[in-house]
């Protein structure tokens, strides 16, 4: 599957930037590249400020929102591997986290925000498979983590 748009000038359109690609905060590197896949370690909303449970106190909209800043964390960190993403040819996998209230269980739409805005970015490259997971608790308190994979040329 070729990517149909230029993700660079896509992100541009959509009026978005990529920040600087976020330095690990423990023991781990930021990506690993094995052939033509590269996994990119959890990442989350950082720069926001926001902090809790999905679901109590922050609120389905704010996660989705928080889900395409982290969802950008993560671009840049691919941009920093590759050096650009018109060289991803497949958005492979996601594992979205969400630290989530006791009941809450709408997780799915917590990943839609990240979800949709790849799409928006790589046209049908940007469609991938997926998890959605409630987890009681994040790395410092953040509300969103998400893992990646991708393919690249």
């Amino acid at each position: 599957m070729e990517v149909d748009v230029d993700p660079e000038q896509r992100l541009k359109e959509l009026g978005l930037e990529l920040p600087e690609a976020p330095k690990p905060v423990a023991a781990y590197v930021p990506t690993v590249r094995t052939g033509n896949l590269v996994f990119v370690s959890g990442q989350g909303p950082f720069g926001t400020g926001v902090t809790g449970k999905v679901g109590a106190g922050v609120s389905v909209e704010q996660a989705q929102e928080l889900a395409r800043v982290t969802c950008l964390n993560g671009l840049a960190q691919i941009k920093a591997e590759v050096g650009d993403l018109s060289r991803v040819t497949r958005v492979v996998k996601l594992t979205v986290y969400v630290a989530s209230a006791p009941g809450f269980g709408e997780q799915p739409k917590v990943a839609n925000g990240a979800s949709e805005l790849l799409q928006e970015i790589f046209g049908d490259a940007g469609r991938h498979a997926r998890a959605a997971v409630g987890v009681s608790e994040l790395p410092f308190d953040i509300p969103v983590e998400i893992e990646f994979v991708v393919e690249v040329s």
